[in-house]
């Protein structure tokens, strides 16, 4: 192949060159897709055993640091080990999130009683933020208000979600 021929087929494919550059610059500019937010639960809430011994109001809650349970009102602690619920968020490393709880969920028993978990409380600081790894667990609390005759064990969905800020 001749000098002229070496030349004339660089000078052919710079076109080519030029498009496929300006196709990776714009490539790089263009926003990344953000990870989603994934939470997962890893406990739930567990008061234990407990016991009412009056018509008037009670509740019990759970404190999401230390995992103690309180008593106030006509219920009595019958014992048992008392759990603060645990959520580990995934997403991008480094970014803020937001974690909102519902004002109040009603809980259910087989029997067909209802009580009201609400007041939720978390051990997130002020600004969570998710680690290098993108992840960050927390625990959670709140109180359980019980108005009326409860017996059996009480479920309940609580729906948290998690955005970014």
């Amino acid at each position: 192949m001749t000098i002229a021929a070496v030349f004339r087929s660089a000078f052919l494919a710079a076109p080519f060159l030029l498009a496929a550059v300006s196709a990776a610059a714009q490539e790089a500019d263009a926003p990344k897709a953000e990870q989603p937010l994934v939470i997962e639960i890893l406990s739930g809430i567990t008061f234990s055993r407990l016991a009412l011994t009056g018509k008037g109001q009670a509740s019990a809650a759970i404190d999401p640091q230390t995992g103690e349970k309180r008593t106030d009102g006509g219920v009595v602690d019958l014992g048992g080990m008392a759990v603060e619920g645990r959520a580990r968020i995934s997403g991008e490393a480094y970014r803020g999130v937001r974690v909102t709880f519902p004002g109040s969920v009603t809980m259910t028993s087989t029997t067909g009683g209802t009580a009201e978990l609400s007041d939720f409380t978390t051990d997130l600081p002020a600004w969570p933020v998710l680690d290098a790894g993108g992840f960050l667990e927390f625990s959670f609390g709140g109180r359980l208000k019980m108005t009326g005759p409860v017996g059996g064990s009480l479920r309940g969905r609580i729906p948290i979600s998690v955005d970014y800020n």
